[in-house]
């Protein structure tokens, strides 16, 4: 699969696999641009700074103060909303999920963050007033760090960005988010039929099928679901399909037994729609 795909920092990339630990950057701008919904086969980790922004991950549009954190995990689907009448500043880390895990112990996961916000659907973390400024001068010092050509600064940037992780998995861990309901929305029937959908990638989860299940119309279905998403439920359904299908042939799983597992009915369509997404076989993954 292609290690080379990410090009813009918020952007329209579908996909792409980081070939370091992390990767930080600053950014400021103030322009017209909007983004399509998108994925990423890394974590993302936004630091909202200041503009008028809104978040959509999975649906739930978040509505962004300075200092917020949104944990993006790989796959999720998401795309922001920027009003381009004042300058957008932001920091933005993309993580190799491999380096966190390869970190952590265990009695101590540092991917609990990204997976708690998953379960709990809610991908933001508000700071209380008391916590922020070591959270800043801890940023502030992982930025120098980055930029920094000094002896073992990469070493030093590395065991910052620990850091980093720890303080975000004891802020959810411990229930320090100061996140209210106030500060994301969504539409009710869409976000159960995504954690439906998400949940049973091996079920039957045709539009007929959902819309029996959540007593919904099927054009109300298909109409909220796009304009929630940016995806039709079709395209969506297939992709989370075949990101899980590759994830379980990365781990191990037999080539035939992720197909299946993944809600596919017969080998020939799984292979098909994997290269038409992955431009590679599901073999060649493993490989």
């Amino acid at each position: 699969m292609s290690t080379q795909q990410y090009t813009d920092v918020d952007g329209n990339i579908k996909r792409g696999r980081l070939d370091r630990d992390f990767r930080f950057f600053h950014l400021r701008d103030q322009k017209e641009q909007e983004f399509e919904s998108h994925y990423h086969d890394f974590d993302k980790i936004i630091i909202f700074l200041s503009g008028k922004v809104t978040y959509v991950v999975e649906g739930k549009s978040y509505y962004l103060k300075p200092w917020d954190v949104l944990l993006v995990k790989h796959h999720a689907i998401h795309r922001p909303v920027i009003d381009s009448s004042v300058p957008y500043e932001r920091i933005v880390i993309w993580i190799n999920p491999e380096f966190i895990a390869a970190h952590s112990t265990k009695t101590a996961d540092l991917t609990s963050c990204f997976r708690l916000s998953d379960n709990n659907n809610v991908n933001l973390i508000r700071l209380q007033s008391d916590l922020l400024g070591s959270f800043r001068n801890l940023l502030t010092d992982l930025e120098k760090a980055v930029d920094s050509d000094e002896f073992a600064a990469p070493l030093l940037s590395n065991a910052l960005f620990i850091q980093f992780i720890i303080l975000l998995n004891r802020l959810i861990l411990s229930g320090q988010n100061a996140v209210t309901p106030s500060a994301y929305g969504s539409n009710r029937h869409i976000e159960e039929v995504l954690r439906y959908i998400n949940s049973n990638l091996d079920k039957d989860l045709s539009i007929q099928t959902l819309s029996e299940q959540f007593f919904l119309s099927r054009s109300y279905l298909m109409h909220c679901f796009r304009e929630e998403t940016g995806y039709t439920i079709h395209n969506y359904i297939l992709q989370k399909r075949l990101l899980y299908a590759s994830d379980l042939i990365q781990t191990g799983v037999p080539i035939t037994e992720a197909c299946y597992r993944c809600g596919f009915q017969d080998y020939s369509t799984f292979s098909r729609a994997y290269r038409k997404l992955f431009g590679t076989s599901p073999r060649n993954t493993r490989n």
